[in-house]
């Protein structure tokens, strides 16, 4: 009765569907405690008053959960009718690396947006991720044309740029002025055409394993490697068809408020053709850095902004093609390379949107466990990035219900959500202070019960998790 209160709760939400994919719903909250994925240095973060139950600092000497407890708490939850015939559920001592509880934790299972963290652990494990993407105007084959060159930032400001966003960090206004600049004063009397170079990390617009609907209903956008900020998709709020027009259109606009005579050539034939070998730069403009980027494309669940990472990443590791199925492979062969058992797993993209697609709930542990003991460290600042139970990202409207308010402001975790699936991965802090990783996956929920119902065990195993001492 508890649950479906909770279901008739958040009705609303459900009217809108949690068809196609995770919900981007970003609402900026405090970060109550950051379990630190490196556990030896864990400390807590800023606290504001007190929400349901406060974890205790967490430390490396807490006694952890014995698998005997965990069982007799957490059976009942993994068996419960709401998530259907299939659940896998691996949780770990993050510490030690340990399983401490295993519910067909090797079944292929329906991964869905869990599958982001597979994907984030291959860019962490071969990127720089304080490196940032570059947006650039250089001249172009005649006197009178500038070419926009496409660097694979797809959130730029159409104004001036924010130094502190993650979203908006590089804007159009700062770079036509120092386009400006750069062309001098003798420019302003001319008549000049501004197009675009997007042969960087080219790849199809939509992997071919999407339903196409998904993009025109806003669970996704096109794979591009420009775009504005502000045009992301949500739902039944699609993004514009062609990002890349929009961003030129922007460019032009500030060109035009900074004295140009401008006008844009937009015909998607001449985006493939690349700017002159050797073209004099007249400005560019840097994104956020990559760690920041990747984090918000887990954060909020973005779709086309996880295969653009994934591409890039993927290309300059020596991946065949930008094809999604080309890219799927190379997460594959990275994370097998860096020691993860990927027997059982399909992967035909990077972000968890296709169908098709089976990871088992041991896999996605052992992945995060790369960036907590393992050799990804860079994905710490990534798992550390994973949204807060009850204050950001997708998880900024759970854990409501007495039984999972415990992991309010404790407990971290990637959502994913397909028609019939739902799944958390993340970590939490026990009442003891020792920290655990869990996998949560459910690939069968009844039609009868939902996504709502799905998510709201979810939410109770880890609110179990993070009360329960269970020696």
């Amino acid at each position: 009765m508890r649950r479906l209160a909770a279901a008739a709760g958040v009705v609303v939400v459900g009217a809108i569907a949690y068809g196609a994919a995770d919900v981007a719903d970003v609402v900026p909250g405090v970060l109550t405690r950051d379990v630190a994925a490196d556990v030896a240095q864990i400390t807590p973060g800023p606290q504001p008053e007190p929400v349901g139950a406060v974890a205790p600092a967490a430390s490396t000497t807490a006694p952890r959960p014995s698998t005997g407890a965990l069982t007799r708490e957490l059976d009942p939850l993994v068996e419960d009718a709401w998530l259907g015939r299939r659940a896998g559920v691996v949780v770990r001592d993050a510490l030690t690396g340990e399983v401490l509880y295993d519910h067909r934790g090797s079944a292929p299972m329906v991964p869905a947006s869990t599958q982001k963290i597979l994907a984030g652990a291959a860019v962490a494990e071969t990127s720089d991720l304080s490196s940032t993407m570059t947006t650039r105007v250089v001249t172009g084959a005649s006197a009178d044309e500038v070419v926009l060159v496409a660097g694979g930032d797809t959130m730029i400001a159409k104004g001036a740029g924010d130094p502190t966003a993650v979203e908006g960090r590089a804007g159009m206004r700062d770079l036509a002025r120092q386009v400006a600049r750069s062309l001098g004063p003798e420019a302003k009397g001319e008549r000049l055409t501004l197009r675009l170079d997007a042969t960087y990390a080219a790849g199809p617009r939509v992997p071919s394993t999407w339903d196409p609907t998904d993009v025109t209903n806003g669970f996704t956008q096109a794979v591009t490697m420009i775009g504005l900020a502000g045009e992301r998709p949500e739902p039944y709020q699609p993004s514009p068809r062609y990002p890349e027009r929009s961003a030129l259109s922007a460019l032009r606009a500030e060109l035009t408020r900074a004295g140009l005579d401008v006008r844009v050539d937009d015909s998607a034939s001449t985006w493939r053709t690349a700017a002159p070998e050797g073209a004099t730069e007249l400005g560019s403009v840097e994104s956020a850095p990559l760690g920041e980027v990747l984090a918000e494309a887990l954060s909020s669940s973005d779709n086309a902004l996880t295969e653009n990472l994934t591409r890039q990443a993927a290309l300059a590791d020596g991946a065949r093609s930008g094809d999604a199925k080309d890219v799927a492979r190379w997460v594959r062969s990275t994370l097998t390379d860096a020691g993860v058992d990927m027997s059982g797993t399909r992967l035909v993209d990077a972000s968890g949107l296709s169908r098709g697609q089976r990871v088992p709930a041991d896999t996605i542990s052992q992945v995060m466990q790369l960036g907590i003991t393992g050799s990804a460290k860079s994905l710490r600042g990534v798992l550390l990035g994973l949204p807060v139970a009850g204050f950001t990202g997708t998880l900024h409207e759970r854990f409501t219900e007495p039984e999972a308010v415990p992991a309010v402001g404790v407990a971290r975790a990637k959502t994913g959500t397909l028609t019939g699936v739902s799944g958390l991965a993340g970590t939490t802090t026990t009442a003891d202070g020792r920290v655990l990783t869990y996998v949560l996956l459910a690939d069968q929920v009844p039609s009868t019960t939902g996504t709502l119902g799905a998510r709201a065990v979810l939410d109770e195993i880890v609110g179990t998790l993070t009360t329960c001492g269970c020696r």
